[in-house]
């Protein structure tokens, strides 16, 4: 059995669902370039950590100068239901499918790391495990390894899992065969392009974050722009709209890892349940779920911009309540879901209260 396949066998066995193969030395000048213009357009946003270390991202040696061979693994996470169903039902929030489950960092780290000490075990190699939360450019690597090719999205596509593929590499000292690169098979489809709510895309393969609702959702760390509040509708997490529409998901079967099935009670969270967490009833009700690395306040911040698309009068209460909660980021947004929703005489008393511009923080949200 070859090197490749003794790899490959082992890394079905611990739970991934493809693999493939490349050199440090493959990923070309051109990728750098991509991303080079994607920081000079300041489409990175608040992502200042993209701007770091940018030289490790361009080159894997510049990484780690012993690197030579490149183990790329794929594991589906494709879960049952319609990831778009929700946006119909105003008075309850939409979270990404990837985000209803078990949080995939631990889920695939685990696995990278038992796939790793096989191989450094048994191969006597040193190795290097990474899992989104290194200088590495996963998703190029993972086109150059043969998993899929980045779509117009900008995402992985596979014609094994369509767009629902999480990824994680192992950097080792091994020369290898590598794999065929994944050649471009998204033709003359814009269903991913056509569908955003927000025109995030500049063009097909670029993608601009700013605009974007999964980045104004979860990584954004101030008040979300008005020009997208409306857009957002009630996706309170992420967003999977560019993706769930890709034709290539006809492909995709169910994840083998159950783990990443939905959580009943985050298959779709009614508004009303969640606009009274506090920081230990967040943490709490998101233990081991991705949404925790969020924090209380942005989440809720999400929650009070579906409340105030909502139309549902039913939840002013518990805005109104927010309107004085201790984090600035929150009353902002409960100013703004309050005045969506309430009548001018209710909008006249909270402001005689003082609720509505109490300070900096609050005020700033109407500039």
């Amino acid at each position: 059995m070859s090197l490749e396949n003794q790899i490959a066998e082992k890394a079905r066995e611990v739970g991934f669902d493809d693999i493939g193969f490349t050199s440090a030395q493959l990923l070309s000048k051109e990728v750098g370039e991509k991303f080079t213009e994607f920081l000079e357009n300041n489409w990175h946003g608040d992502m200042a950590w993209l701007e770091e270390k940018v030289e490790r991202r361009k080159a894997p040696l510049v990484l780690w100068p012993e690197v030579r061979g490149i183990i790329l693994l794929g594991q589906n996470y494709s879960s049952d239901g319609d990831p778009l169903e929700n946006l119909e039902n105003p008075s309850v929030g939409n979270i990404s499918i990837y985000a209803r489950g078990r949080d995939y960092h631990d889920l695939v780290k685990k696995r990278l790391k038992t796939l790793g000490r096989w191989i450094h075990a048994d191969l006597d190699t040193p190795i290097k495990v990474f899992v989104d939360t290194a200088p590495v450019m996963e998703k190029p690597l993972a086109q150059l390894a043969g998993l899929g090719w980045q779509g117009k999205h900008t995402n992985l596509v596979s014609k094994k899992f369509g767009s629902w593929i999480f990824l994680g590499a192992i950097f080792t000292t091994l020369e290898f065969v590598t794999s065929p690169p994944f050649q471009d098979a998204c033709g003359t489809c814009r269903a991913c392009l056509d569908i955003c709510p927000t025109n995030a895309f500049p063009a097909p393969y670029k993608l601009d974050a700013r605009r974007c609702i999964s980045y104004l959702t979860i990584e954004h760390k101030g008040p979300i722009p008005m020009e997208f509040r409306k857009a957002i509708g009630n996706r309170i997490y992420g967003c999977d709209d560019c993706l769930a529409v890709c034709p290539w998901n006809k492909y995709a079967a169910l994840a083998r890892d159950a783990a990443y099935f939905a959580r009943e009670d985050l298959k779709a969270p009614p508004l009303s349940d969640l606009l009274g967490l506090n920081d230990a009833a967040f943490r709490s009700h998101f233990s081991k779920s991705p949404i925790k690395r969020t924090g209380r306040d942005r989440f809720i911040r999400n929650v009070l911009i579906a409340a105030g698309n909502s139309g549902n009068k039913l939840l002013l209460g518990q805005i109104k309540t927010l309107l004085a909660d201790p984090s600035p980021l929150v009353r902002g947004a409960a100013v703004w879901a309050f005045r969506e929703l309430a009548e001018e005489k209710e909008i006249g008393t909270a402001k005689a209260a003082g609720l509505m511009d109490s300070d900096a923080g609050v005020r700033a949200e109407w500039r």
